[in-house]
């Protein structure tokens, strides 16, 4: 049994003309949604054994308030390849961890991190993963995490369509 956690960053400023979109960084407002996604993440257990990171600010910050609540003695996975990527990217990323790893955390940007949630979930099965995922479809805003279990050994083997998607949260839910 896999597990992979989607996070999407924190609410960010707005660009300022001429300004890097790279370099922008969270509102109060994001400080305080990550915070609040972060204590949910606790409060429920989460225990990444890998946290695959993007580069930008609002990711790099969102990442360290997450993995602060978490109180984990894991250093996150700074990829320059996960800005703005793609969701076939970011598979592509998820698929090259090694097979020991149980549980994955990917912290990045929409389109790709919505893409990849919708392109990986399984048909639902109960009601209840049904709402998850009539939300999920619906927006998947700035910091709003999903969660995928996945019935494999190897991350390799993650194919679309096959997660079972056991939460989907976003930052006005909590």
């Amino acid at each position: 049994m896999k597990r992979l956690y989607i996070l999407r960053h924190a609410k960010a400023a707005p660009g300022e003309p001429g300004q890097d979109d790279h370099a922008r960084a969270l509102t109060l407002k994001g400080v305080a949604d990550a915070e609040a996604v972060a204590r949910y993440l606790h409060k429920n257990g989460a225990a990444p054994d890998r946290v695959l990171v993007s580069t930008s600010a609002r990711t790099v910050q969102t990442a360290d308030l997450v993995l602060r609540e978490l109180s984990l003695a894991l250093r996150a996975d700074y990829r320059d390849a996960l800005y703005l990527a793609e969701a076939g990217k970011i598979l592509a990323m998820i698929q090259g961890l090694p097979a020991r790893t149980g549980t994955v955390m990917v912290i990045g940007h929409n389109p790709g991190l919505e893409e990849l949630a919708a392109f990986l979930a399984r048909e639902p099965v109960r009601r209840k993963e049904r709402e998850r995922r009539d939300v999920l479809e619906e927006k998947f805003p700035t910091c709003a995490l999903a969660v995928l279990d996945f019935d494999i050994e190897r991350w390799r083997d993650i194919q679309p369509g096959e997660g079972e998607l056991v939460d989907f949260v976003r930052p006005k839910d909590l």
